[in-house]
């Protein structure tokens, strides 16, 4: 097996701003992995607030090249707890390469990802398109400029409420809202008093992600659900996430890839938690991976490559909240 990284610097249609970083590129590495004239992609950005750089993921994805590239009969499980050791420390490479080898497994097997696991994609829930943190008046222009059936306004302002409130006089929209772990207990609990009134469907990590006194106090009393984040980094946080969250929003990026992402689902169903996987601001590569665990999801938010200026592949496409899927084997990705 071959691998090949390429490194991109993804240009964002708006500058893109919640409550503790404001982005207008977002850099990202691509793994390929090459096996007997089949490709499988991989995707993984840079991320400050997990010390992740672009650099970062080369490097230590470059320190097992031998143990990557020896590889090639293993399946996705196997393939993942052979690597899982040397990355323990770098969740997002693991994820990259998890991503790929199973793309790649699943186009060897002429297969689409979902169809080797067997899921229905009958019933896929819709994505969401994400507002970032701006003006208001800059806020409302640019949901009236993308009409979408569901969107994620990121908040963590003093104006809060008035962001909300302006938002739902322009659409009938499901909203859903992520404070970033920017609130306070007692803020959580007032603003979803007012946010139920304006239509807010739930409320995403409102608080800090340690602060599990504060969850069980908002899990109990807040009139709206809330979804763990930033507190549901790994497998073993679904446990904690229990009785403190109504839901888990799973990063692929933050657990290691689709291997452990599905064995987190399972988990998060067996406790009664909802079921979300979230993105990262990634292309078409990781959005066509995550599109792929639809069947399993109770929200998703995949609206990544749909904040780009320009994509850097070709896979799912996403039209009013509904997921397509290309007549190709695996996640479906090409490169451009």
């Amino acid at each position: 097996m071959k691998l090949i990284l390429k490194a991109y610097n993804l240009k964002l249609k708006h500058t893109f701003r919640i409550s503790r970083k404001s982005i207008d590129f977002q850099p990202s590495l691509i793994v390929e992995l090459q096996d007997n004239g089949f490709s499988g992609y991989g995707e993984a950005t840079s991320n400050p607030y997990y010390n992740i750089t672009v650099e970062i993921l080369q490097y230590d994805i470059e320190k097992i090249r031998d143990i990557i590239e020896s590889a090639s009969h293993e399946t996705p499980e196997e393939f993942w707890l052979k690597i899982n050791p040397f990355l323990k420390d770098n969740p997002f490479a693991l994820c990259a390469l998890d991503n790929a080898y199973n793309d790649l497994y699943a186009r060897k097997n002429g297969k689409k990802l979902y169809e080797l696991w067997n899921y229905n994609i009958s019933h896929n829930p819709l994505t969401n398109y994400t507002i970032g943190i701006d003006t208001i008046e800059n806020m409302v222009l640019k949901m009236k400029g993308f009409p979408w059936p569901i969107y994620k306004i990121k908040l963590g302002t003093s104006e809060d409420i008035e962001i909300v409130t302006e938002l739902r006089k322009h659409t009938n929209a499901i909203f859903r809202v992520d404070a970033n772990c920017a609130w306070t207990v007692d803020e959580t609990l007032k603003n979803a008093i007012i946010m139920k009134n304006l239509g807010v469907e739930f409320i995403e990590q409102p608080l800090k992600a340690d602060d599990w006194y504060g969850h069980k106090e908002v899990f109990e009393n807040a009139v709206l659900p809330v979804i763990a984040d930033e507190s549901c980094i790994t497998e073993s946080d679904v446990a904690k996430c229990h009785n403190h969250f109504h839901g888990v929003n799973i990063k692929l990026m933050k657990c290691g890839g689709i291997t452990p992402g599905r064995r987190m689902i399972a988990e998060s169903k067996k406790r009664g938690l909802k079921t979300m996987v979230g993105c990262m601001t990634e292309s078409t590569v990781g959005i066509s991976a995550i599109a792929h665990l639809l069947p399993e999801l109770d929200y998703v938010d995949m609206d990544g490559s749909l904040l780009l200026a320009e994509d850097i592949a070709g896979g799912v496409t996403i039209k009013n909240g509904k997921t397509y899927y290309p007549d190709r084997a695996g996640t479906g990705v090409i490169l451009f």
